[in-house]
């Protein structure tokens, strides 16, 4: 039944209307994107407390800890973070499944635009980074199949971890595909929310730039310093508090 003229529809009707159309999914795919530029940086920073000159592992170690005095906020956080990831897939997919039912067969001719690595490979690069997040939380926040996990020990935890060759080319391929994720996907964010105009010039995107590169040298940093032994043994004293 169609609500009465004059009648305002429910928000959730909304909602749905929103998420079904085109721009809409196109602008939770823009916030999700940058919620996830967020975290990846916020990420960063902590793991980038492995080259802290003094006591790196106590670093570390207070930096787990204190992310768990949050408490609920904590899960809250997590929650949001899923939800962003699943989100940002499902709307990707329909819209692909969309784009392909809108033209099912190529053109007849080539049509000229202007395309960036970062573009072509979004498709294979999300599923690969899909894949990433699965193993990474199963592997450096679970423990499940690493060598000598310990909780609320994440220094030695990664500098174990990243003595398995084939973890840090993993490693370092996600951090590199996050890359040319981040610089097509921010750019194209900031122009889904009007915040940029539409350019066909990709290397002069120099914000964008900054971004993928930061995170992707960032991210790869640990790990290759892992692998070459730049992180000596070190104890840390446990706490289940915040000192």
């Amino acid at each position: 039944m169609q609500p009465a003229a004059g009648i305002a529809r429910p928000p959730a009707g909304r909602v749905r209307r929103f998420w079904d159309s085109t721009v809409g999914k196109k602008v939770v795919m823009a916030v999700t994107g940058l919620g996830g530029i967020g975290f990846a940086l916020a990420h960063m920073a902590g793991n980038l407390q492995m080259f802290v000159p003094t006591a790196p592992a106590q670093a570390m170690h207070e930096y787990a800890v204190g992310l768990r005095t949050l408490g609920p906020l904590l899960w809250v956080a997590r929650a949001g973070l899923v939800a962003m990831v699943v989100l940002h897939v499902v709307a990707a997919l329909q819209l692909t499944a969309r784009n392909r039912a809108a033209r099912p067969a190529a053109y007849g001719r080539k049509e000229h635009h202007t395309s960036t690595l970062g573009a072509r490979t979004m498709r294979i690069g999300g599923l690969v980074l899909a894949a990433f997040i699965v193993f990474h939380i199963l592997d450096m926040t679970l423990g499940v199949g690493h060598p000598q996990f310990v909780h609320l020990d994440p220094y030695n935890n990664l500098r174990i971890g990243f003595q398995r060759w084939w973890a840090v080319a993993f490693y370092v391929v996600a951090a590199g595909l996050l890359g040319l994720h981040l610089f097509h996907g921010a750019w194209a964010s900031w122009r889904t929310l009007g915040l940029r105009r539409p350019s066909d010039r990709p290397l002069h995107r120099n914000v964008a730039i900054g971004i993928a590169l930061l995170v992707s040298l960032g991210l790869a940093a640990v790990p290759l310093a892992a692998a070459l032994g730049a992180f000596a043994p070190d104890a840390v004293v446990m706490t289940e508090t915040a000192p």
